[in-house]
């Protein structure tokens, strides 16, 4: 990759969320179900470790105070096995992927009956195992949460707020918190998509805005991938007194991103790269495809936000060219293409 850039994974607003599986003994005789309470859309993978076979299935999107069932049936396996993620609009996955077992998945929906070991199209992935408690309805569940602690009414404001404010509105701070400048955010963002006040109360309310983020905005920064490959994407914000860099964004073939940059810099800059399933920058006509410029910020191969542009080298970090960006119109849109 361009200076050694590779993607890890990112943390998102300087929010550090877990995975906080609710341990405890139950007799696994009903169905297994997910309930996200953090504030982000996720999708997850499970794994079942039965004797001498382990094999995963996903993926499955939770809305922010939503449960899914992803098991069906007497549970009879040895170990239940989690893998969680959240959408590419947040940027990278800002879930800590870690876990004692590594187990295969795919980029879209997958069933692998045999985890262990990875063939072409699928990738090895960190597992935790789980152990879930027995809810009131009889079933078994298993809980995904984030250091704020959320409730299931506070995990789904915070999830609108931060889609709010991704998508251009200012919904911030992220807490869960309703108030005048939440509701003012979210009347706008209503109101600019032609939809009823009360259509926040739907079922598809996060789909809706998960499109909204995804299609192109005539304000701020959108970067839209036009090519059939993942594209990483870093921005840097010059406020005046510091420039400030920070990555990485995940961009999936087809869709468009809005970094998350608040504020009114005074100028932006943007680099961005096309990776395939193991994060290697694809290379076109012997060249790596990406997208940059002459500014030169500093970058580093996993999540970062980096305050100081100096002597990159010196400090352990990579030298990326980036691009500046003219928003002198109030709003731009870079469109990542192949190249003729």
């Amino acid at each position: 990759m361009m200076g050694g850039v590779t993607q890890l994974r990112r943390i998102v607003a300087g929010l550090v969320p877990v995975i906080a599986l609710f341990a405890g003994t139950a007799p696994a005789h009903a169905d297994l179900k997910l309930c996200n309470r953090m504030s982000y859309v996720i999708e997850a993978a499970i794994g079942i470790d039965d004797k001498s076979a382990t094999a995963t299935r996903g993926w499955f999107r939770i809305d922010p105070a939503a449960c899914r069932v992803v098991l069906q049936g007497t549970l009879t396996a040895d170990r239940i096995l989690l893998n969680a993620r959240a959408l590419g609009v947040y940027g990278t996955s800002p879930l800590p992927q870690n876990g004692s077992d590594t187990l295969c998945v795919a980029s879209d929906n997958f069933v692998i009956a045999a985890a262990r070991q990875c063939r072409t199209g699928q990738t090895p992935a960190p597992f935790t195992q789980i152990n879930p408690t027995r809810a009131d309805d009889g079933n078994l569940v298993a809980y995904l949460a984030e250091d704020s602690e959320y409730d299931d009414d506070q995990a789904r404001l915070a999830g609108i707020q931060r889609l709010l404010v991704i998508a251009g509105f200012d919904a911030s701070p992220i807490d869960g918190v309703d108030g005048p400048k939440t509701q003012a955010a979210l009347a706008a963002f209503l109101k600019s998509r032609g939809l009823a006040p009360d259509f926040a109360q739907s079922p598809n309310f996060f789909t809706t805005m998960v499109e909204a983020v995804q299609a192109p905005s005539s304000a701020g920064l959108t970067w839209c991938n036009d090519t059939p490959h993942k594209v990483m994407a870093a921005v840097g914000t010059d406020d005046g007194k510091t420039v400030v860099s920070r990555g990485w964004y995940r961009i999936e073939p087809g869709k468009c991103l809005h970094p998350d940059v608040t504020g009114q810099p005074r100028r932006l800059f943007s680099f961005a790269e096309a990776v395939d399933a193991e994060n290697r920058t694809i290379r076109f006509k012997d060249k790596p495809l990406n997208w940059g410029g002459d500014s030169q910020l500093c970058t580093r191969e996993s999540k970062f936000e980096i305050n100081e542009q100096s002597e990159c080298g010196n400090r352990g970090f990579s030298t990326t060219g980036f691009a500046a960006v003219d928003m002198s119109s109030g709003g731009k849109t870079l469109r990542f293409a192949m190249p003729r």
